[in-house]
């Protein structure tokens, strides 16, 4: 019986200690390959084409580490590990970071419509909206009274055209001057006072202690819908542009194939380097695609094109890995491939 309780106890405790592995999270991150999603079904251009084949967006799954993920990651191929500062950026809580991913998404959407549209020779305009708190200082004014993700509209019951706007205006008062900010959280307008403080590492400039985005929506005709959920980060920029471009014009450019691909856009059309290009061959190999669109960088070495043909030849992928500079250059790349 006594050696029974013994058992009992210590079977106890040695569930209790794994259990507690899963909920006790170490000072790292661990990414793996995500998915690759088609496009189509997310995006819809008003009364825009159909296509033959499938544009996919590529991610990576990230998520903290535990024991155990930070021990399957230390022997798996295609998992890597970071430390918490190289994914945070100082003093970023998690739902900060979740919120900058998030816009970070957005302003690749907004760079992708506008890239997709000019091309197409199709007009593009924005309207204004505020700014767009990314980030709250601890031990500032803004502290406890603005969160990440609040949007703020007006100042002293001024409307302002763009942060540099709000920023400059709040740059003109002195330290313990009040301002009063009418902002909107979850749809909800709210208001607040907020006395204005010196920043620490620089005495000479007072603030409400936050970091901020201009928050604007484009206008374009016809109208185009993203529904990207809770997907985060810019590195579906230039999938997001060919599949709106695609829709917008009659001859299909995936004659018929299935394109996955990666990497930034900006307004003038570079594609830009993304993290996690490893894990996105990976991905891509897995949904079938047989075409991957990656960032060159001009050539550089180290680039995402390296890097991804590296992987391509590891994995023994049939899939092609085309190197991509510019938007015009993908589009030239597709313009000229065989129809299946």
């Amino acid at each position: 019986m006594k050696r029974n309780k013994i058992f009992l106890r210590s079977f106890f405790i040695a569930a209790v200690i794994l259990l507690a592995g899963f909920f006790y999270y170490l000072p790292y991150y661990v990414t793996k390959p995500g998915m690759a999603k088609q496009l189509e079904p997310i995006i819809e251009v008003e009364g825009g084409y159909d296509e033959a084949g499938d544009f996919m967006l590529t991610t990576v799954r990230m998520g903290r580490a535990n024991i155990y993920s930070y021990l399957t990651a230390k022997v798996s191929k295609f998992q890597e590990i970071y430390p918490v500062e190289e994914i945070r950026r100082e003093d970023e809580t998690d739902e900060e970071y979740n919120v900058r991913q998030l816009h970070l998404m957005d302003t690749s959407k907004t760079a992708a419509i506008e890239v997709a549209y000019k091309k197409a020779g199709l007009p593009v305009d924005y309207e204004y909206r505020g700014v767009y708190v990314m980030n709250v200082l601890p031990d500032m004014p803004a502290d406890g009274v603005l969160k990440a993700g609040d949007m703020i509209t007006q100042v002293d019951h001024q409307k302002f055209k763009s942060s540099e706007e709000f920023i400059s205006y709040v740059s003109k008062q002195k330290e313990g001057d009040t301002i009063t900010l009418a902002y909107k959280r979850g749809g909800e307008s709210k208001e607040a006072e907020v006395s204005l403080k010196a920043f620490k590492d620089d005495p000479d400039k007072v603030g409400i202690g936050i970091s901020l985005v201009d928050d604007k929506e484009i206008k374009v005709e016809p109208e185009v819908s993203l529904n990207t959920e809770e997907i985060g980060g810019p590195s579906a920029g230039l999938m997001f542009s060919l599949e709106i471009y695609n829709q917008l014009t009659k001859e299909d450019l995936t004659r018929g194939y299935q394109i996955a691909g990666t990497g930034t856009i900006s307004a003038d059309g570079t594609v830009g380097r993304i993290g996690g290009i490893e894990q996105k061959i990976v991905a891509a190999d897995k949904a079938g695609a047989e075409i991957f669109l990656a960032p060159n960088e001009n050539g550089a070495a180290g680039s995402n094109y390296s890097e991804a043909a590296k992987t391509a030849e590891e994995i023994g992928t049939d899939m092609k890995i085309i190197p991509i500079n510019t938007f015009e250059e993908a589009v030239d790349y597709l313009e000229g491939l065989d129809p299946k």
